[in-house]
């Protein structure tokens, strides 16, 4: 951790928990960046480079264990709430012939599931994916153990920022000055 007192005039870092929790916010968005684009750069090698970061990710959560999904697990996986922004990237990846749109007997709810060339583009991005992050990152000491560990910190934490926010959408917005 940095000296404390290059925090103390920064709005989120007043004392040291929040310049530790700051630090670690800027972390998780900077890696979120490098993350997109790395998932942008291995996708398009893979020959997905029409795709946008969150269809490259619907893609991939879409062959998560070779089962087709409705779009109400889609977007439980993701843990987003976008419904309709999700079913727009389901429409281009659907006319992209990328995955199906197959609708249950008997019912109103629609699967979608990989076709052949998803399938084939998908496994050139996780062969792409092996050859190389992981086996760069394997070189780490205890690499398996410290990313099961910020895993288990992470999924923690986004449990808590969920219930801040739910918290904060019953809080009274201030009346600006203005009005």
């Amino acid at each position: 951790m940095n000296d404390i007192s290059l925090y103390r005039s920064w709005h989120l870092g007043g004392n040291e928990h929040n310049a530790i929790t700051t630090e670690f916010e800027w972390s998780l968005l900077r890696f979120h960046e490098a993350f997109q684009r790395y998932c942008l750069q291995i996708g398009s090698t893979a020959g997905l480079g029409n795709l946008t970061y969150q269809e490259l990710i619907i893609l991939n959560v879409i062959r998560m264990q070779d089962r087709p999904k409705p779009v109400t697990i889609i977007a439980r996986l993701l843990n987003r709430d976008d419904i309709p922004n999700i079913q727009y990237s389901l429409r281009k990846l659907v006319s992209l012939e990328l995955i199906s749109k197959d609708k249950e007997s008997n019912s109103k709810i629609y699967n979608y599931s990989m076709t052949e060339q998803g399938r084939v583009k998908i496994d050139r991005y996780a062969e792409l994916r092996e050859s190389l992050l992981t086996t760069q990152t394997s070189s780490i000491d205890r690499v398996d153990e410290k990313m099961a560990e910020a895993a288990k910190l992470i999924s923690l934490l986004t449990g808590i920022y969920d219930e801040a926010g739910r918290i904060a959408a019953t809080y009274a917005s201030p009346i600006d000055d203005d009005e």
